[in-house]
């Protein structure tokens, strides 16, 4: 009996689950999930949550602490049901503020080891800006484990890499939608689909230069950009795109794999200069940043309203 495409993929790539919804992760079973300010909203509005959203708002001293305090209580229901990392978000409010980054997310790493969940099960999210980045370089060195997100550009790669980050997440769909934007009428199937490009390159040149931080594309949009990857390290996948796969049982072919020659020397890294340099000469990703810090936060200030509204 021919196996399904989910089937195929976990065999050659890591799937993680890019939900808060714990139904979802139930059935699909992956190995990690992630979630972003967006899905927690979607998860904390469920009307099952709604008593113990209001109890939060209450008792909790200002509304950070409440937002850390619900983030973190679906992110201790979901690692009660995968068995790798769940990764959970710093706030986009300060993304261009390292310290600020550094306490908000050693106060997650505190809130999830009281709720009896260890850091190495942790992932912590930041904006792969440059004070995002500086501020995982130094979690890493403390023990706490990152997800650079909101990553559309070789430069802000390479400066993860650099910075020994555990992980980053190449957006693919965000990607697309840029460049569809400007050439509605191009073709961007399959090999030929920008985001995928960018994904390829970059896990082409960790492998190549023996960099140990895992590349997780993110951000589908279609089952095809999926497929263009299979093999990559890891993919984040919604639970629409899950269900697609595992309803197909055509034939997967494996079209990422880490090279047998990886060299030991991976060069200088990028200073301050030249990675904002290279940011700022790359349009849809100094754009796309921009703009996934906007969403992001547009989205957390409809759960701030929500609690602040609670707390009433």
């Amino acid at each position: 009996m021919a196996q399904d495409k989910l089937t195929q993929l976990k065999a050659m790539t890591t799937v993680v689950a890019d939900t808060g919804d714990l139904e979802a992760i139930r059935r699909f079973q992956p190995q990690d999930a992630t979630t972003n300010p967006s899905l927690i909203l979607q998860a904390a509005q469920s009307p099952e949550r709604r008593a113990r959203l209001a109890e939060i708002a209450r008792h909790c001293t200002d509304i950070d602490d409440a937002l850390d305090t619900v983030a973190v209580e679906i992110g201790s229901e979901i690692a009660a049901l995968v068995p790798g990392y769940v990764s959970t978000e710093v706030s986009a409010r300060l993304s261009f503020d390292t310290q600020a980054t550094l306490d908000r997310a050693r106060q997650l790493i505190d809130r999830y080891e009281r709720h009896g969940v260890g850091r190495e099960r942790i992932l912590i999210k930041v904006a792969a800006t440059w004070e995002g980045i500086r501020a995982a370089q130094q979690l890493e060195r403390e023990g706490i484990h990152t997800n650079l997100t909101l990553l559309f550009s070789f430069a802000q790669a390479q400066a993860c890499a650099d910075a020994g980050v555990t992980l980053i997440s190449p957006f693919v769909g965000r990607i697309l939608d840029w460049h569809q934007a400007r050439e509605p009428d191009a073709d961007f199937a399959g090999d030929q689909d920008p985001g995928v490009r960018s994904v390829r390159r970059i896990y082409e040149h960790y492998k190549g230069q023996g960099y140990k931080t895992v590349v997780m594309g993110a951000s589908f949009r279609n089952v095809g950009e999926i497929e263009a990857l299979a093999g990559c390290d890891k993919l984040t996948i919604s639970p629409a795109l899950l269900e697609q796969l595992a309803a197909d049982a055509g034939p997967l072919p494996r079209r990422l794999a880490p090279l047998d020659d990886a060299e030991t020397s991976a060069g200088e890294p990028l200073d301050e200069a030249e990675f904002r340099w290279a940011l700022n000469e790359d349009a849809m990703a100094t754009e796309k940043l921009a703009e996934g810090i906007r969403k992001f936060m547009a989205d957390q200030r409809k759960l701030e309203t929500l609690l602040a509204e609670l707390r009433r």
